[in-house]
């Protein structure tokens, strides 16, 4: 792996403007980690160390970058949040390989693990943490042998129709796992996408949506397990709503403040799941926003902010009452923003948003919790003095020169 001194990333930021600087006078502080590969997948996944301090004097200039042994095929999802440890889970989703780096010292990120296929299961997509400091993880197949990439050819030669949770340890070993087979649903097709972790009621809700096979346009389930023997306890349906398609390819959960899950759906639904600790869970579409492909949400306090790409931008609604969601505002970046990944800092108080397009900005935007109102961050500037930070062609302090693909992003504790 090529992770490059400090010294090193200067020498190389010369190419860079304000990267020495930045370098130079913010050997500590607060910092957005990137996960992102080289747009030509002929390089390395790698994490782009950014300035996230807003009282720094190069908020939003790039710090340093470190790449992995990977090289870039799709990188895709990281942690969500940055985990008290500091080893931090990165996925590169179609080459079925994640890494753990260390991030305690975001001036020096080391690759520490690798793992592919673990404990029979293949295609690991989202890492929620476990109250053990473990991490649980969605795999989308089963799969008894390694699985060599994401193509037509590796999914018809596994034609999986289920596959399973992993908890995993800090080193890459698989503790424990679960199929998520259900024979009540034949071969309709449970590919774990993501899911939410409730340890206060013993219970694990995962939602099933494929990446990219025949299964996707009749997903529409979620399972809960048990937590602490990881027993499948039930499938459910959710609710098409009136518009008869609210629940196709659900994929990410977040856990609310009264305990109610929220589902978002790729064709655009957000579910409402209540009754999670119950033989009878119900869900409910309690909105449908624009278009389809709508990705990761965050909850911030009684606000969801979910990303709608058929808007260009971001939605808020007002959860603070499950029964009655409202929408309090929208935000547009711009005509051809594919807007897709959210992430909360609790600490600067401001939302990362990326797009996972090659050589896109990634923003920062702030959400005034009284109103709801979402606006770009324009003091997070690049060295081109423009608001957000480019991934398109330059010179990166690891040696790679080119533009990349952001996806994951989430900020240093």
């Amino acid at each position: 792996m090529t992770i490059r001194t400090l010294a090193a990333a200067l020498a190389a930021s010369a190419m860079v403007p304000g990267a020495a600087l930045a370098q130079d006078t913010t050997p500590a502080g607060h910092h957005l980690i990137v996960w992102a590969g080289d747009r030509a997948k002929a390089d390395k996944d790698f994490v782009a160390v950014i300035d996230a301090d807003p009282a720094s004097p190069t908020y939003g200039r790039l710090v340093t970058s470190a790449a992995t042994d990977q090289t870039s095929n799709n990188p895709h999802h990281t942690e969500y949040t940055m985990p008290e440890s500091g080893k931090l889970f990165a996925n590169d989703h179609d080459a079925g390989r994640t890494v753990i780096l260390d991030v305690t010292n975001p001036l020096d990120i080391r690759q520490i693990a690798v793992f592919g296929n673990l404990a029979g299961f293949a295609m690991p997509h989202s890492f929620l943490r476990l109250p053990n400091g473990n991490v649980l993880s969605s795999f989308q197949l089963a799969a008894p042998g390694e699985y060599t990439g994401h193509s037509g050819h590796d999914m018809m030669a596994m034609s999986g129709t289920s596959g399973g949770i992993v908890e995993i340890d800090e080193t890459g070993r698989a503790v424990r796992s679960a199929s998520n087979a259900d024979p009540a649903f034949g071969e309709e097709g449970l590919l774990p996408y993501s899911l939410a972790v409730l340890p206060t009621i013993d219970r694990v809700l995962v939602t099933n949506s494929p990446m990219g096979n025949e299964h996707m346009l009749t997903s529409n389930t979620y399972q809960i397990f048990r937590l602490s023997d990881l027993a499948l306890l039930g499938t459910h349906r959710l609710d098409p709503g009136p518009t008869l398609n609210g629940h196709v390819a659900p994929e990410e959960p977040r856990v609310a403040a009264d305990g109610s899950v929220y589902i978002q759906t790729l064709s655009c639904g957000m579910q409402r799941v209540t009754g999670v600790d119950t033989h009878r869970p119900a869900a409910r579409m309690v909105h449908k926003f624009e278009g389809d492909r709508c990705g990761v949400p965050t909850i911030v306090g009684h606000y969801l902010v979910q990303s709608v790409p058929a808007i260009h931008g971001f939605v808020v609604l007002d959860i603070a009452d499950g029964e009655n969601v409202r929408e309090v505002s929208r935000l547009v970046i711009d005509g051809r923003y594919r807007s897709h990944w959210t992430g909360w800092d609790a600490k600067a108080q401001r939302l990362v948003v990326t797009s996972g397009q090659d050589g896109d900005r990634t923003y920062l935007l702030t959400l005034d919790q009284q109103t709801g109102a979402l606006a770009i961050d324009t003091a997070f500037c690049d060295a081109d003095g423009k608001p957000g930070f480019s991934f398109d062609a330059r010179a990166w302090p690891h040696g790679f020169t080119g533009a990349a693909k952001p996806h994951g992003a989430v900020f240093t504790r």
